[in-house]
């Protein structure tokens, strides 16, 4: 199964922008958005031992409103 031409710049360009930091907002349908998650503490289900999950960013992604009733 192969993307059309229309999906892939889309893609491109939704990924482009959040590289950038920036929010890309569809009216009607969502936001992505990028957030940034701060360096904490876990644990090794395995072993038990303390570790540290490093910082990193994350893809987010907010449904719009009509997004959401459309799914109720």
């Amino acid at each position: 199964m192969t993307k059309s031409g229309a999906l892939d710049a889309f893609i491109t360009s939704v990924t482009n922008a959040m590289k950038a930091g920036e929010k890309v907002s569809l009216v009607g349908f969502g936001t992505f958005s990028v957030s940034e998650r701060a360096e904490r503490t876990g644990i090794n289900p395995s072993t038990k031992a303390t570790i540290t999950i490093p910082a990193k960013k994350v893809a987010k992604f907010k449904a719009g409103a009509e997004l959401s009733a459309a799914v109720e």
